[in-house]
């Protein structure tokens, strides 16, 4: 019996010792055939060595496969591997056990009504318009067609630009063509989304800005768009290549196209330039007029349900769609099913991008790097951890959760009191929109921005946007919450961790938030994410005369 333990098996189901001896006595064997065979050759006997060596190894290879066949793979990386639901499951009872402490002391303070250090005499204030002229336009040089591509704030970002651009060349700016994208998959035109009699009234004393070509041009091109010539303008190009290889062909054809347009200026433009970025965003851009009734409606709705916390409520974007889990090439806890939904998403909407040969795919790594996206279980602990308690009011905004009823159901767990824009607003109110995902997300977009707190889980346009539009709003300060994902897949990898060491970990991650919350704009940044100090102005502080008599009286 003992010594059969120690022998172990092969993968065929035989004994590794047996299979071992036999293959040792077949290739002894072969061996004395062959060196027979050579001697009754005697001219063979100059290739005895060799045959001996081959045998040798051959021999030596039987004697090392089944070691190979045993030997343990190394241990996963720690933070690699999906284990949140073990972590849950672990610190779910004190959870519950701190909600019912604080449901019993009438004294305990939502943390909701002071989670930002925002010192009341606000440092920044909105000034987007400080750099721009107010005087008359020369003759314009001609027309500007740009073709905006992506999702929502892809969109918003190629207006911006193009707008930038149309008042670097002194060109009529055409409203930007929206193109079909394979992922968004949403057909609106620009005014269905913003409101375009605003946007042309508000730039008309610095851009020219027109709905659609003229006639007496259009015929220059037999009235067929396509046949504008396309400037295949490369991405973050510099003022001067835009004057010195755009604007002769616009002078010379009297109209141009640039499409795609996403990303095509760069981000360190003139002082001017830069400002007909901040004015285009956070002033002539708005909502279309159905899509901000009914946002307004849904964040009254949020005030009056968040009343207890003084109206104030938190809203997360949550990026657990299952195009964004696909092109993440992240692993959870779906096993092959899960693997086998992803390769077809991948396939569907990036056709070949994530089977090309050098492609390497490696989800644990992805993991350990903070590049995938959080789950709704993981935003609640998060969040749970920081301090919010079970009573918080939590908007989420997201597009359809990949496996929703799996996956929202422990974050509905820890927040009873969560909504989206399907239980906020009736059927009848989403109907309009319902098949348009970008004005779906302008409504996602509202809510989001007159949040307390927002928290972003993923990168991308949206998060970054609102960051942008939120420091713009509260006197320079995001309000945002944005997790260290590296910090956070070492945590979650560690199910039997103390809640109060966990706590402690959160709450030092809301913290970090807090102090970057008003972060500047550093060289080669984005004036979209970071306002300050391209489109805000710094407050000089009032001061304060009490201390000047302090000090007066100290003399």
């Amino acid at each position: 019996m003992h010594g059969h333990s120690r022998l172990g098996r092969t993968k065929s189901g035989g004994l590794a010792g047996t299979s071992s001896s036999s293959s040792k006595s077949t290739c002894s064997k072969f061996v004395f055939l062959l060196m027979s065979a050579i001697f009754r050759r005697r001219g063979l006997l100059l290739f005895a060595p060799l045959f001996y060596i081959s045998g040798m190894l051959l021999y030596m290879g039987s004697l090392s496969f089944d070691v190979v066949l045993v030997q343990k793979h190394p241990p996963p990386l720690p933070g690699s591997i999906y284990t949140s639901p073990q972590l849950f499951h672990h610190l779910w009872p004190f959870m519950e056990f701190e909600s019912d402490t604080n449901n019993n002391n009438a004294t305990s303070t939502n943390l909701l009504m002071k989670v930002w250090n925002v010192k009341e005499d606000r440092q920044w204030k909105p000034c987007a318009n400080r750099t721009l002229p107010q005087i008359e336009f020369p003759k314009s040089n001609g027309y500007l067609i740009i073709e905006a591509n992506g999702g929502l704030n892809q969109q918003r970002l190629s207006i911006c630009d193009a707008v930038a651009v149309a008042g670097l060349l002194n060109a009529t700016l055409v409203i930007p063509l929206f193109h079909l994208n394979s992922v968004w998959r949403d057909s609106s035109h620009f005014g269905d989304i913003f409101d375009e009699d605003f946007f042309i009234q508000s730039l008309q004393k610095h851009v020219h800005v027109v709905r659609e070509l003229p006639d007496d041009i259009l015929q220059l091109f037999d009235n067929n768009i396509s046949n504008i010539v396309n400037l295949r303008v490369k991405a973050w190009s510099s003022p001067a290549h835009y004057l010195k290889k755009v604007l002769p062909e616009l002078l010379e054809m009297r109209a141009v196209r640039i499409a795609p347009f996403s990303n095509r200026l760069a981000q360190s433009v003139p002082s001017k330039i830069q400002g007909l970025r901040c004015f285009s965003n956070f002033g002539a851009l708005r909502f279309s007029e159905p899509i901000r009734t009914l946002a307004e409606s849904m964040v009254d709705r949020m005030v009056k349900l968040s009343s207890q916390s003084g109206g104030k409520y938190v809203s997360v974007h949550l990026r657990f769609e299952e195009d964004m889990v696909a092109f993440s090439c992240c692993e959870y806890d779906g096993g092959a099913e899960e693997k086998h939904e992803m390769d077809i998403a991948r396939e569907r909407s990036w056709r070949g991008k994530f089977k090309r040969k050098h492609r390497i795919i490696n989800p644990g790594v992805n993991r350990v790097d903070g590049k995938c996206p959080l789950t709704p279980l993981e935003v609640g602990m998060m969040l749970r951890g920081m301090g919010f308690d079970n009573t918080t009011l939590v908007y989420v905004a997201a597009g359809k959760i990949y496996k929703e009823q799996k996956y929202m159901a422990p974050l509905k767990q820890m927040f009873p009191r969560l909504q989206t824009k399907n239980t906020l607003a009736t059927p009848e109110e989403l109907a309009q929109f319902l098949g348009h995902s970008s004005r779906l997300a302008a409504l996602d977009y509202t809510v989001c921005l007159h949040s307390e707190v927002f928290v972003t889980t993923q990168g991308g346009n949206f998060p970054h946007f609102l960051m942008g539009h939120r420091r713009y709003m509260y006197g320079g300060h995001s309000k945002t919450i944005k997790p260290d994902k590296r910090r956070l897949a070492l945590l979650f990898d560690n199910p039997h961790v103390r809640w109060e060491v966990f706590k402690q970990h959160m709450k030092d991650m809301l913290h970090n938030s807090d102090l970057k919350g008003t972060e500047v704009k550093k060289a080669g940044g984005s004036l979209y994410t970071f306002p300050m100090p391209d489109c805000m102005c710094k407050q000089v502080e009032p001061k304060n005369e009490n201390a000047n008599i302090g000090k007066n009286l100290k003399l």
